[in-house]
């Protein structure tokens, strides 16, 4: 297992002990096919890697992600917290620990782990603590969850290069939080690829408009 700082506090405000109990058996049913490309939410791709991105309201997120070159396939659920196979509804007690997280599997020979970073600093604002805009709620906090050192050390290094950008552009301090990736929960079936299921629906990208420069 992977043990590490975190970049910054996620204040989330339940721990282990006083989590929801959840359940043991996921709320999404597989097969599960991914509404852009029909393959399976869970299908395994030779070569491929992962990257866990939470940067609020995963509808949006998710969709940021869908049809970037090299990437395979995206789903959204809860990553960071302790509750088991948490429903949405749990999520937003803010009683499970998790945050709405995007997973992104794609191709490092097409895409890199740096490229997706570089577009999850530069599509939210890693400013607010614990929300986004008019989302508010530990849920909504910014966070990679790496999955190995190296990605780990790339997430540090574009904090960091992205934080002088913030800092000279007159933003304070950078709260992304900075974590091994843990256990994943897919959401329900509803969530995946909302937008494209519900192309007028409301989930905005508050990007600030600063670019993050080092991939």
């Amino acid at each position: 297992m992977l043990r590490f700082e975190n970049t910054a506090d996620a204040d989330v405000d339940v721990d282990a002990e006083h989590a929801l109990p959840g359940r043991g058996e996921p709320v999404l049913s597989m097969p599960f096919l991914h509404r852009i490309t029909a393959n399976r939410l869970d299908r395994e791709f030779p070569g491929a890697e992962t990257a866990y991105l939470a940067a609020g309201c995963f509808w949006g997120v998710e969709k940021l992600y869908w049809n970037l070159p090299g990437v395979l396939s995206t789903a959204v659920g809860y990553m960071g917290g302790y509750t088991p196979n948490p429903t949405y509804e749990e999520v937003c007690t803010g009683q499970t620990g998790h945050a709405e997280t995007v997973r992104v599997v794609f191709d490092p020979t097409r895409t890199s782990y740096a490229q997706l970073v570089r577009l999850f600093f530069e599509n939210h604002d890693p400013t607010q603590l614990n929300r986004q805009g008019a989302d508010v709620g530990t849920q909504y906090r910014s966070a990679l969850f790496a999955t190995s050192p190296a990605q780990e050390a790339t997430a540090r290094r574009l904090y960091e290069s992205f934080q002088a950008s913030m800092t000279e552009a007159g933003y304070g301090r950078l709260v992304t939080q900075i974590a091994p990736a843990g256990d994943w929960y897919y959401a329900e079936g509803y969530h995946q690829q909302y937008l494209e299921a519900n192309p007028d629906g409301y989930c905005p990208v508050h990007a600030t408009g600063i670019r993050c420069s080092a991939v």
